[in-house]
């Protein structure tokens, strides 16, 4: 049936696919076309069987009917291409995530024109990704059902087990949004117990349950819930802290270092101060050795003194292993 409808009206199928509701102002001004034209095509789709339904308000609109009936999502060259890619490399922190997205690939590619199933499987069958321990995983049912909270901002309970608590607490909260960081996922959430927002991570939270309570929406500080989680990890209390400054400007230090953005300060245009702060000593030092040799520290007031006794052991290890590395190559015969 697609093949049958004009470049314009795909167009306006595709945006229709892509947000809940429409105004016909909206449409007209994406299209390039007038309003007549597009209540003329509205009713051409309806024709083919779509289910637009119009709706009422000041200028009146249009959005898709959900229901069973509702032809297949279409999708440009560009489109499929990105959701194969995505599909064949999900490795997001998700426990089965791989088998899954491979089981979704190959259902798309059976809908696919041939020009793009051609293309896809043979991303398929050239890309192979390498399993990777990264971290903790987020259990797919426990995503979903903390999604549609948000989505619908529903009060929803469950437990959670904080970094060094050795017991869950039984939390209720408004969750605002999921945050994926790496191998990890967050939920921004106002927390009711505690009467402030709070992140949680997704791994350390069990039997999140929606309680039937939908609640307005509440404005989250900032509005950005990916910078609110990266604030609050960058604000979390950790064992060990140092800082470093570097003769790199912010943007070259971050690519180099990787570090979240809160932790670099610019003193000038070509020097940053770096926050580093970990649990473990190692992670310090992994953090030092990123910042290159130019890298001047500065021992906080409350740096703890085993810190530099730690530090002081793993420079030994490298430098034993170094050693080592020069013993080898050194009897290597010459070419």
């Amino acid at each position: 049936m697609t093949q049958d409808l004009p470049a314009r009206m795909l167009r306006l199928l595709s945006l229709l696919q892509t947000r809940r509701e429409w105004s016909g102002v909206e449409l007209a001004e994406r299209l390039g076309v007038t309003g007549r034209t597009v209540r003329r095509d509205i009713g051409r789709l309806r024709e083919f069987g779509y289910p637009v339904e119009g709706t009422t308000g000041h200028s009146g609109g249009y959005r898709l009917a959900a229901g069973t009936d509702l032809p297949p999502l279409l999708l440009d060259d560009e489109e499929a291409i990105a959701i194969a890619v995505a599909l064949r490399t999900a490795t997001c922190g998700v426990t089965g995530i791989e088998d899954t997205a491979l089981r979704a690939l190959a259902k798309l590619e059976q809908v696919l024109p041939a020009r793009l199933r051609h293309q896809v499987a043979a991303l398929q069958q050239a890309t192979v990704p390498l399993p990777w321990n990264g971290g903790p995983q987020a259990d797919p049912a426990t995503l979903a059902t903390l999604a549609a909270a948000c989505r619908d901002h529903e009060v929803v309970t469950f437990d959670y087990r904080g970094k060094h608590a050795p017991d869950p607490t039984a939390r209720r909260v408004e969750p605002h949004s999921l945050v994926a960081a790496g191998s990890r996922w967050y939920l921004v959430a106002f927390d009711l117990t505690k009467d402030a927002w709070r992140t949680f991570r997704v791994d350390r939270l069990t039997g999140p349950t929606p309680t039937g309570r939908r609640v307005a929406a509440r404005e989250l500080p900032g509005g950005d819930p990916a910078g609110y989680v990266a604030a609050t990890i960058a604000a979390a209390p950790a064992r060990h802290t140092l800082q470093a400054t570097v003769p790199l400007d912010a943007a070259t230090t971050r690519a180099r270092t990787n570090a979240l953005p809160q932790r670099i300060h610019p003193v000038d245009d070509h020097h940053c101060n770096v926050d580093l702060a970990a649990d473990d000593p190692l992670h310090i030092a992994v953090q030092l050795l990123t910042l290159g040799p130019e890298a001047t520290v500065h021992p906080a007031a409350h740096t703890r003194p085993e810190l530099a006794a730690q530090l002081e052991e793993l420079s030994e290890r490298l430098l034993r292993a170094a050693r080592a590395v020069t013993e080898a190559v050194g009897q290597e015969p010459t070419s």
